[in-house]
């Protein structure tokens, strides 16, 4: 910011107080967005377990060999009466564009179910997430039947910024800099309304469908 076509907006801020202007506007960016695009840390969410994939059905004839773990899960949900048990959930955050700029970490599941008490999954009961999705699949045997609510907390965003990103971050930070240096927007020759159309033209193909 401080070296680009906006430098003569923010050559009498200080370091920490341009920070906090990148800041803001990232969150902008996000709130623009409807969506975390910044790394994050420790983003807890809950989601309640509906819904299974027909092909996924523990009755299902065509059940592929299971290790000890899976089995005995399998055998514990069918003593409990479990039925069809979830398989799988969505994370909140992912990559909406360029996943492999994208990266997850340190995810944490925990299970309370709605009947046979609570659980901590262990990493390698997990597959994902994925980047492109959010997708965390559950191995097969994991105890966790319908309607019970699964909490989780996460890392990730993108750890490499997509430079178009980058460039909406820049235009709003030069709008909100306007706004406090130059309201009337007579000094520059910046106008803050075409910066902010531009940095929402970018920012609407990250947007939520």
């Amino acid at each position: 910011m401080a070296a680009g076509q906006f430098a003569d907006l923010v050559r009498d801020y200080e370091a920490d107080v341009l920070a906090q202007l990148m800041i803001e506007a990232t969150r902008q960016c996000e709130g623009i967005a409807g969506r975390r695009l910044a790394p994050f840390t420790a983003v807890p969410e809950s989601h309640r377990a509906t819904g299974i994939d027909p092909d996924e059905l523990s009755g299902s004839g065509a059940m592929p060999p299971m290790d000890l773990q899976g089995t005995l899960g399998r055998s514990y949900a069918n003593a409990l009466g479990g039925g069809d048990q979830v398989r799988r959930v969505w994370l909140n955050e992912y990559a909406p564009r360029y996943p492999e700029m994208w990266t997850y970490s340190n995810l944490q599941v925990t299970l309370l179910r709605s009947y046979g008490g609570s659980q901590a999954v262990a990493a390698a009961s997990l597959l994902g997430a994925e980047n492109d999705s959010g997708h965390v699949w559950f191995s097969l045997g994991t105890f966790l039947p319908p309607g019970s609510l699964i909490r989780v907390l996460y890392d990730g965003g993108y750890t490499t910024t997509p430079a178009d990103l980058g460039r909406a971050c820049k235009l709003l930070a030069a709008s909100l800099a306007l706004g406090e240096i130059d309201p009337a927007g007579t000094q520059f020759g910046h106008d803050r309304g075409v910066l902010s159309a531009q940095a929402e033209a970018i920012l609407c193909t990250y947007q939520r469908s």
